[in-house]
């Protein structure tokens, strides 16, 4: 017997291009600019979303932010279901 999962979209493409639009213009208004604004992105999905937030404030501002990436692998608490050996890609925060 096979069972139907019934998906919901929270988001689709448009609400979520609005909601990252929304993001940046908070991380500007409340940083009243980007001066001193970095975006670092957990690995492995926040890192395209820092990357989306910073081309936002990039055509808001005119200003292109550094993104860098933090690996939080060994840190999980779902580590030991994850895998035996877990791959583990490093942190880049270059600036």
């Amino acid at each position: 017997m096979s069972v139907t999962v019934k998906k919901k979209v929270i988001l689709d493409g448009q609400a979520m291009n609005r909601a990252l639009v929304r993001v940046a213009h908070e991380i500007v208004e409340r940083n009243k600019g980007v001066d001193n604004v970095v975006l670092v992105g957990i690995r492995t999905r926040g890192v395209p979303l820092a990357k989306r937030i910073a081309k936002e404030i990039e055509a808001i501002e005119n200003v292109k932010l550094p993104v860098g990436s933090l690996d939080i692998t060994l840190y999980r608490d779902d580590l030991s279901t994850l895998a035996y050996n877990p791959v583990i890609h490093g942190t880049e925060i270059r600036f």
